[in-house]
């Protein structure tokens, strides 16, 4: 009670001094205890909802790359056919002419293109 009574009967010798001192023995009272904890709470629900944006964001990439090497995973087990194919008929003697060597050929080559631009484009969107 001591502090909260200089608080009200500080004397007016300094003008400047005069206001500090009046703020400094109002904290040491605690008279200003409802404003701290007004802005405790404000600061932490700014953190609070920070920390919630940032874990969507990561949350979001993981899925990005998850969905990338899901991809990339399906095109490899789909393009195994055709990639067995083209090397068995270059190991065999077969002529690149042939038909179905060429659509073999150009499917192992265009598929892995088209992803690769899927995934770049994707990147370059989230990036950009």
């Amino acid at each position: 009670m001591r502090t909260a009574e200089l608080a009200h009967n500080v004397p007016s010798n300094a003008a400047q001094s005069n206001g500090a001192d009046r703020d400094l023995l109002a904290a040491l009272a605690g008279k200003q205890g409802a404003r701290d904890r007004a802005v405790a709470q404000n600061t932490r629900r700014v953190v609070l909802a920070s920390l919630g944006v940032m874990q969507d964001q990561k949350a979001e990439r993981k899925r990005g790359r998850s969905l990338a090497l899901a991809s990339l995973l399906v095109v490899l087990l789909a393009l195994g056919p055709f990639v067995w194919r083209v090397t068995d008929d270059l190991i065999g003697g077969e002529h690149l002419s042939d038909m179905a060597t060429q659509t073999s050929l150009w499917i192992c080559v265009l598929c892995p293109a088209v992803l690769a631009a899927v995934i770049v484009a994707g990147w370059a969107r989230n990036r950009f």
